[in-house]
């Protein structure tokens, strides 16, 4: 079993992602500056003696060095990262730092302290919004955000280190879905909005017709896809989708909603916001071939789970 250093640990993707390194026997030191993430998301990681967390700032110079050169882990999965477009646009000088210079910092710990693998958290918002459909990876890179390009440069960095003898595996999320993503936050997924809304009877707002679609993948598939990048012997560098391939509509959602909630009051259509991507999809394909990856959980079921344990 290894050893891997987790960045972002408290967030949403990083402790389902804590949780299975650990569930799997792996040693895992989670580091979180608690900017987002929240301590209630490894409350059971916390209960076992081979997880240790240090609160701490990935950006701050010297931080990660240190950790790294304590710790020394065979693999870093870094999600760390401002994961708010609209944050992004607002504050470009925080985009980089937290997102760039992260990265940077990240890089230079794994080289001066022999790290083989890093997995990077990089996203969909690379591709900008792009009619190609369904999205793989060879798609043009046009993003339309300050969080986009930030993810595009951070990607270059990063595998910028393959001949200097670090495995890196760039992950390009999708609109990923589940259990503790914070549905108050400016920058959750809608997923976890309607879920709260359902909940408390209130119902909820489509913008648009409801026909705009999203490739949703659940958490469990996408920390299933780090450890596997990690951890898994014969992996090469590269970057892939992580995505279902498969297209669920809003209209979709809300009709498994509706069959949870019976009594919920029927959704309520407003005008389409100006701005907003009408379709993603993306090709799961090249993660398959590569990480022998493919998303086992269908929306049904994941929405099944969330609205159980929430």
């Amino acid at each position: 079993m290894g050893q891997i250093l987790v960045t972002g640990a408290a967030g949403f993707i990083g402790s389902h992602t804590t949780d299975r390194l650990l569930a799997e026997g792996h040693t895992v030191l989670g580091v979180d500056n608690f900017r987002s993430g929240h301590r209630r998301n490894l409350a059971g990681a916390l209960t076992q003696s081979r997880f240790r967390l240090a609160e701490a700032d990935v950006a701050g110079a010297g931080v990660l060095d240190r950790l790294v050169a304590e710790f020394r882990p065979e693999a870093i999965i870094h999600l760390a990262a401002l994961v708010s477009v609209q944050e992004s646009i607002r504050d470009p000088e925080l985009n980089h730092r937290l997102n760039v210079t992260a990265t940077e910092r990240v890089a230079a710990a794994a080289l001066a302290h022999g790290v083989q693998r890093i997995v990077f958290a990089s996203s969909a918002a690379i591709y900008g919004d792009t009619a190609d459909l369904p999205i793989r990876e060879e798609t043009a890179k046009a993003p339309i955000s300050p969080y986009g390009e930030a993810k595009l440069r951070s990607e270059d960095i990063l595998l910028g280190l393959a001949p200097r003898g670090v495995t890196v595996r760039c992950h390009r999320y999708f609109n990923v879905f589940g259990p503790r993503q914070d549905p108050a936050s400016p920058y959750s997924g809608v997923i976890s909005i309607f879920e709260r809304r359902y909940r408390e009877g209130r119902g909820v707002t489509i913008y648009g017709d409801g026909r705009q679609t999203r490739d949703f993948i659940s958490v469990h598939d996408v920390a299933r896809a780090n450890v596997i990048a990690a951890v898994q012997p014969g992996i090469t560098p590269g970057a892939a989708n992580i995505c279902t391939g498969r297209a669920t509509s809003l209209l979709d959602i809300v009709a498994i909603f509706a069959r949870h909630y019976p009594q919920a009051p029927a959704p309520r259509f407003e005008p389409a916001r100006a701005g907003d991507i009408i379709h993603s999809l993306g090709s799961a394909a090249r993660a398959e071939v590569e990480l022998g990856f493919t998303a086992r959980v269908s929306v049904a079921d994941g929405l099944a789970e969330l609205i159980r344990v929430s």
